[in-house]
């Protein structure tokens, strides 16, 4: 049953109908909200990190984040009183203009554990559908700016078409678009 106002695109190969709903999808409710307090200190940056996540895990978290403002130094350092966890994290080093590779090792207090991850991430993603991730600032007054994480995921539109072998003479994929803001950043520094 089709709804009044809902595009329906209808397949020649007999397949369901593609609705407006079913080609473009927006989430505007972010996943993970920061508020960071930011303060430089005879050439380190000293930062309090308040972090709310909404999706999946509603966990909230502070961190207190020390990591030299000297553009050489590729390191940070993170504490996490709730989980009593020290990290020491490298910055993102690009490799190419889209990859880039980052490694830390950590220390948690309560499980007396030590260990360390490395991760190498892209901005475009695989797999048929493409990704593109990104962040956008904005400078609301001086010391104070806004952070906003956001995705999309899409399929491009693409249009085929047979003639002489039984199958349609015309057929249209009109791809996909799914895109979220997943992060919002208040970032406090003087």
């Amino acid at each position: 049953m089709e709804e009044e106002g809902q595009v329906v695109i209808r397949s020649s190969t007999g397949e369901e109908p593609i609705t407006q709903y079913k080609v473009c999808k927006l989430n505007v409710v972010p996943k993970e909200i920061f508020v960071k307090f930011r303060k430089e200190v005879e050439g380190y940056r000293v930062g309090v990190n308040l972090e709310f996540h909404t999706a999946p895990y509603k966990e909230d978290l502070a961190r207190l984040v020390i990591k030299p403002l000297a553009p050489n130094q590729r390191w940070k350092f993170t504490y996490d009183p709730w989980h009593r966890e020290v990290r020491l994290l490298s910055k993102k080093i690009p490799i190419t203009k889209f990859l880039n590779f980052q490694v830390g090792v950590g220390h948690r207090f309560q499980l007396l554990a030590t260990g360390w991850k490395w991760k190498l991430n892209t901005y475009f993603g695989g797999d048929g559908i493409s990704s593109v991730r990104n962040k956008t600032s904005v400078r609301f007054i001086p010391g104070v700016n806004f952070r906003f994480g956001w995705k999309a995921d899409y399929v491009l539109p693409e249009v085929i078409g047979d003639l002489g072998t039984g199958e349609p003479l015309f057929n249209m994929n009109c791809g996909q678009l799914q895109a979220s803001l997943d992060k919002v950043e208040a970032i406090f520094s003087n």
